[in-house]
């Protein structure tokens, strides 16, 4: 399992950018991948990279479809192979 942390940012598009989050939020949700929307970022549950990045164009897409001109990506990435580790557990281990 890879966990990940994704946070998108179309830039030069006006103060608000709820419009473009809630395009990226859909296909993040068609995805079928368990996700968390934080206040900043979005947790991610994906099986492998391939699944990853191929989840990050896909937002990045419907960014560009929505009007941005210019994008930001700030993506980081769990790979942890020693055990398992999900959104839950990870939380889990800091209460």
């Amino acid at each position: 399992m890879i966990l990940a942390q994704l946070s998108v940012y179309p830039i030069g598009e006006g103060t608000s950018v709820s419009r473009y989050v809630k395009k990226g939020i859909k296909v993040i949700k068609e995805s079928g991948f368990k996700y968390e929307i934080g206040g900043m970022s979005t947790s991610l549950e994906v099986p492998d990279l391939d699944s990853l990045f191929k989840l990050v164009m896909d937002v990045h897409k419907a960014q560009l479809d929505e009007g941005a001109k210019r994008i930001i990506i700030d993506l980081k990435v769990d790979d942890r192979r020693d055990k398992e580790a999900t959104i839950d557990t990870k939380r889990n281990a800091v209460k």
